[in-house]
Parts: C-alpha cells; structure tokens; sequence
C-alpha cells in the first residue's frame, strides 16, 4: 500500500508514487518530498534550533530604552556594600563604596537570567553562577565571558539618575 492509499503521516509530504518510495526526490519537477526527506529536513532543523539555544553568548542585554533622565532607585534604598536590583528596568543598582554609586543591567551575557543583589561585593546569576564584581561589573567566574552592561548615574538629591 501507498501513502495516498494509507494516508500521509504528515499530509502533502508523503505523496510519492510506489516507484519512486524510498528513493530521494532529487528536486525533480512535480515530485514531493518524501517522509524520510521530510524526517530528514525537520530533524536538521531541530538540531539547527536546539544548536543555537545553547550558544555560549545568549540573549544580548542591551541597555533599557526610555531610561535616561529616569530616577531608578533613591540612595537611601541602596545599602553600603551592597545594592538593589530594579525589576521594572532589569538594572542592578549598587554601592560598592560610601556616595559611590554604580549601576549595571541585571541581565546576565551568559542565558539572560537576573543576577542577584550583591552580597560580599558579589552579584550572582542563579542559573549557572556567574559571579559578576559589584563596583565594576566584570564577570569574576563562568560560565558567562562578558560583564554585565554598565550605566552610568549621577545622583540628583536623594535620587540616582541614569546619565
């Protein structure tokens, strides 16, 4: 029986007359795929697919549009050593030293999860645990390669305001 007569697995991708199953098409005029040609493209596709969600740099994190001129967090929020992440622009806001503020996407360059709020002078990824310097943003430990991307913030009162 033929795939006409039993009825295509994938409709209008099996239609190959008795002579011509098993055999490739080779890009003949009014011949279709067969399945196994078609097994064969989705399953390169797939793999194409799965490849490319595990490369090594992830989603890019950009910088938040819209953001200049905007308070993204009050001093007072922001503890010495320590920081604030500021889930409605993705940003990691910290203190590394006393009036010295800095401020970095949360985004971490290895898969794009949200890195944590400093601890020890430490930013963490909890998806694979990148450890990224909380004064400078540099990647410390891997997986990720890059650091986090930088903003720079001047304060204006008691507000901390992206430049």
């Amino acid at each position: 029986m033929n795939d006409s007569e039993r009825g295509s697995a994938m409709p209008g991708l099996g239609q190959l007359d008795a002579a011509a199953s098993g055999r490739a098409s080779g890009g003949e005029p009014g011949r279709a795929f067969g399945r196994r040609e078609a097994l064969g493209a989705a399953g390169v596709a797939a793999c194409g697919l799965a490849l490319a969600g595990c490369g090594s740099g992830g989603p890019a994190p950009g910088r938040a549009p819209g953001i200049k001129g905007k308070v993204i967090a009050r001093t007072a929020e922001v503890p010495v050593g320590g920081g604030k992440v500021v889930d409605q622009w993705k940003i990691v806001v910290t203190q590394p030293r006393e009036g010295v503020f800095k401020a970095f996407s949360a985004i971490c360059p290895h898969r794009g999860c949200a890195v944590s709020t400093p601890e020890n002078d430490v930013m963490t990824c909890p998806c694979h645990g990148s450890e990224f310097a909380a004064d400078t943003g540099k990647c410390l430990k891997g997986p990720a390669s890059g650091p986090l991307t930088p903003y720079q913030v001047k304060v204006e009162g008691d507000g901390i305001v992206v430049v």
